[in-house]
């Protein structure tokens, strides 16, 4: 996966307070904000674990007595006991992790886990719905990412709020090819800073879209308590439609679609109607045709979707929608390989991709799923043949490929080959095999690889989990859920560091992300529902180069100055969107 920031500043400038380390996931010791509890040996999802699915516990350190765990319920003394398993390495972090199987408790309730040695769990939720909240939560995140409108989180979380930011229309950058400006309200920001970006706007919105699509029942009368949740229209697709009305400004007249909107170069840590990274610009390659190959075929393929799931609340709309899918499919068969670079004196994220074939691929495929015509039937099969679901590389926002390929196996018109389906199907399932063995396998019960901690490994960590839903899609297998469930524990808590990756979720969510508007507020406690970037290998930031030399799945710092490890993204988040909402279901 390629790093999102090519450029970045040197110096993180902060207005407001600046997040304190927090190694191994204990809290620092400061003065005057509130202090996680100390972070137990044995570690659980912090949100819970549904009745009849498996329920591991992971421990560290050294258990006495009889290698036994006693599990009590909430308010009554009786309980039973569970063994502990010998330890085993983790090779990725270098904890000796023990297995505790709670896979007994299915009555819902709370309870707690402990053992002499290793002390007490968190509390244990048990319940059918335990992933509602981190669902409404991940989700409502988008609405704390809009651009162009007073953002208010409402009384649950009082002054959560901004005014509306970035009102102007955005002058047309000297690279664009053009003058004069274009709309530049609405859309999310991107991540911790307020560029926006169609690349990344890709995978971000098919993934909601799709989350949509295929969970309908899970996101129908999911109230995400925005400002158009009085209206007739579910509130994810009223979310995402903020997101779909900036990515359709930005389509040129000839059908391509600049990369992106941003400042020069980031901003500091104010709140977004304060941004000093001013004047923001629309952003082209800097030589003709000025439109990127990739920018325009990711949105060919989420403004394809759109033309078929906004059909039952908004026919027109969905028509604007597929009509500029249409233009954008047909400039960027005139131009399939127009890469981008960042122009001179453009520091701002590059989101730089080399190889637009896969983008290309995800646009036709959504093409003929939306309209059944034969023109994009052959394109999407022709381009299935440079690409294959793999083990170990899920979808990214430079790797869209799983999405074309896993969207022409669903395509069920305009006459796809039911060869090539039935082979993309083998392919998706035989990964996701392997990944669950391998999920299986590991200390702590993720699917990563060593190679997976990048820039945003835990994305990664829900990507994998998407993998495996759409596996079971194929072909159902308890081992798939089960595999996708054991990445959702890592995420929620049952990791290393004993923290829940997601804001606001569990006894011990990170604190301190690299998130402007938590970083610029006056509030203790960041805004909800945002996912952490999580470890990173090899990627460097000032608070990541004061650790010491740990393993890769231990890089990583709670620290507002990580970038590398602690930032926040929509596309990161729209992948735990999917997984919770799968799980869920």
């Amino acid at each position: 996966m390629k790093t999102r920031h090519v450029a970045l500043l040197g110096v993180v400038m902060v207005a407001g307070a600046i997040g304190r380390v927090a190694l191994s996931g204990q809290p620092p010791a400061t003065t005057g904000e509130p202090q996680a509890a100390a972070v137990p040996a044995i570690r659980v999802n912090q949100a819970g674990y549904l009745p009849g699915a498996p329920k591991v516990a992971l421990a560290v350190g050294e258990a006495k007595g009889a290698g036994v765990a006693r599990v009590t319920r909430q308010g009554a003394g009786e309980g039973f006991d569970v063994p502990l398993s010998a330890s085993k390495l983790d090779e990725q972090t270098g904890d000796a992790v023990r297995t505790i199987d709670l896979s007994k408790l299915t009555t819902p309730g709370t309870y707690v886990l402990r053992a002499e040695g290793l002390g007490e769990s968190d509390p244990i939720h048990v319940g059918p719905d335990v992933y509602r909240r981190p669902l409404y939560l991940a989700a409502r995140s988008f609405y704390g990412q809009r651009c162009g409108t007073a953002v208010d989180l409402g009384p649950e979380f009082p002054g959560y709020r901004y005014p509306a930011c970035h009102l102007d229309d955005a002058p047309l950058h000297a690279s664009s090819g053009t003058t004069g400006r274009r709309p530049a309200a609405r859309g999310w920001h991107d991540a911790g800073d307020y560029g926006k970006y169609i690349v990344n706007s890709g995978i971000t919105t098919g993934e909601m879209l799709w989350a949509w699509e295929w969970y309908p029942s899970v996101f129908r009368d999911l109230r995400l308590d925005i400002p158009e949740s009085s209206n007739a229209v579910p509130d994810l697709l009223d979310e995402i439609r903020w997101n779909l009305e900036w990515m359709l400004s930005m389509q040129d007249a000839d059908g391509g679609v600049w990369h992106k909107l941003t400042s020069e170069r980031f901003g500091s840590f104010v709140m977004p109607d304060q941004d000093d990274g001013k004047p923001r610009f629309v952003i082209g390659t800097g030589q003709a045709p000025f439109k990127s190959s990739c920018a325009t075929a990711d949105f060919a393929a989420v403004t394809a979707i759109a033309g078929r799931t906004y059909r039952e609340f908004d026919a027109a709309f969905a028509e604007a929608a597929l009509a500029a899918s249409r233009r954008a499919w047909a400039w960027v068969s005139r131009h399939p390989g127009v890469l981008f670079r960042n122009p001179s004196g453009v520091h701002t994220g590059e989101y730089g991709d080399g190889n637009c074939t896969d983008e290309r691929l995800w646009a036709a495929a959504e093409l003929l799923r939306t309209t059944g015509e034969t023109e994009f039937e052959r394109a999407a099969r022709s381009l299935t043949t440079s690409f294959a679901v793999g083990p170990d590389s899920p979808q990214a926002w430079p790797e869209v490929a799983n999405l074309g390929l896993w969207s022409y196996a669903l395509a069920d018109r305009g006459g796809p080959d039911a060869a090539v389906q039935q082979r993309i199907r083998e392919q998706t399932v035989a990964a996701a095999r392997r990944i669950a063995e391998r999920t299986r396998n590991a200390g702590w019960r993720h699917s990563l690889t060593t190679d997976n901690f990048v820039w945003g490994s835990n994305g990664v960590v829900a990507d994998y989990g998407v993998l495996l839903l759409v596996a079971d899609r194929f072909s159902p297998a308890r081992e798939f859920r089960e595999a996708a469930l054991d990445n959702l524990h890592y995420l929620l808590g049952r990791n290393t560091f004993g923290l829940s990756w997601v804001t606001g979720v569990g006894a011990r969510p990170f604190r301190h992300p690299h998130h402007r508007p938590s970083g610029a507020d006056r509030h203790d406690l960041p805004w909800p529902g945002l996912l952490s970037g999580g470890p990173v290998a090899r990627a460097g930031d000032p608070a990541l180069e004061k650790l010491p030399t740990v393993p890769p799945g231990r890089r990583y710092v709670d620290h507002q100055d990580s970038y590398a490890s602690n930032e926040n993204a929509i596309n990161w988040n729209a992948a735990l969107v999917l997984l919770l909402a799968g799980l869920q279901q």
